[in-house]
């Protein structure tokens, strides 16, 4: 093997070798980072920003951008809270739905700020950094107007208006995190879809050569209208777990959380050039984002020394990918001149 093989395998393995470094200085940094309810805590956070992430990934792979899950999610959590404080009313009848009801319309509340920022991308060719920008504010003041900008507390529900159990996603089964379940759950079925199914491979395409795939027949600005719904979701599914964890829903939640959501996935090996990503690579892209975050807490650093440490992360984690990708064109050059 020589060098550039052997820095090449090193790079394909970053984000693995970055993970157990980090954990090896917590557990000495940090004496209780290794406590079973540490960790605990790093698996409900690591939850949040890996299925936000991958979303943001499938996003990524399009050659694309939403800075608009962080407001979705808490948009997606005020509706849900909105619903089981004060019910739905209509024509002077108050409705109160079941909890499952809830989080359907709460994922759909998602859904549907993907379709706008779809439509305005492909529609009416508004680059994705500005339109979902702009959706970003507009998300965010429509979740400080569902409650003037209080918080809902104590989303319990009511046995005698049947909404009920809401907690449930916050909880542990048999000392598991049901936010952790989500996230594999939604993981596998990402990954699947993206490396085996003609939807998978034709949003690779779009994001390796969008002109090429759109003369190919592919359905270019349909698959990315798509794109951006199934990222809205996944940020109505954590606006729904975030919420349930807290059995409060406030309207910054979710603020800042796109940054999280785009640093697991450029960890994780997604280019921000578009046309490569790997959900799982995500994942433990958000395990690294979690172990840093809550790391750093434990250790006492300020708040405003994460958020620069978290820039450094982005910014190295992005130089280090486009060193990767000059790299892998030259060993390309080498071995076609090694050919002739």
């Amino acid at each position: 093997m020589n060098k550039n093989d052997l820095i090449m395998t090193l790079l394909k393995g970053r984000t693995l070798i970055v993970l157990a470094l980090l954990v090896i200085f917590f557990s000495f940094a940090a004496d209780q980072f290794f406590t079973s309810q540490s960790l605990l805590l790093v698996a409900k956070h690591v939850a949040l920003y890996g299925i936000l992430g991958i979303g943001m990934t499938y996003v990524l792979v399009t050659a694309g951008i939403d800075l608009s899950v962080g407001a979705i999610v808490g948009l997606a959590g005020m509706c849900a809270g909105s619903l089981i404080y004060n019910g739905f009313t209509i024509f002077g009848y108050t409705i109160y739905f079941s909890v499952p009801t809830i989080v359907l319309i709460a994922v759909l509340v998602g859904v549907i700020g993907g379709l706008v920022n779809g439509l305005i991308i492909t529609r009416f060719a508004v680059a994705p950094f500005i339109a979902t920008l702009g959706t970003m504010y507009i998300a965010r003041g429509m979740a400080n107007l569902t409650s003037a900008g209080a918080t809902f507390p104590n989303l319990n529900g009511k046995e005698a208006l049947g909404n009920t159990g809401f907690e449930i996603f916050g909880r542990d089964i048999l000392g598991f995190p049901v936010a952790v379940i989500i996230m594999l759950v939604i993981a596998f079925i990402a990954a699947t879809i993206l490396r085996k199914t003609p939807f998978g491979w034709h949003i690779l395409a779009i994001g390796g050569n969008e002109r090429a795939a759109k003369l190919s027949g592919v359905r270019v600005d349909f698959d990315k209208i798509l794109v951006y719904m199934f990222s809205g979701g996944c940020a109505a599914i954590v606006g729904v777990i975030a919420t349930s964890q807290l059995v409060a829903s406030h309207p910054m939640t979710g603020n800042t959380w796109e940054m999280n959501a785009i640093a697991a996935a450029v960890l994780g090996g997604t280019s921000l050039m578009g046309g490569i990503g790997t959900i799982w690579g995500t994942v433990i892209g958000a395990f690294i984002i979690g172990v840093i975050t809550d790391g750093m807490v434990m250790c006492g650093v300020s708040e405003f020394w994460q958020m620069i440490i978290k820039g450094l992360v982005i910014i190295l984690a992005v130089i280090i990918d486009q060193y990767q990708r000059d790299l892998q064109a030259k060993m390309a050059l080498q071995a076609r001149n090694e050919n002739k």
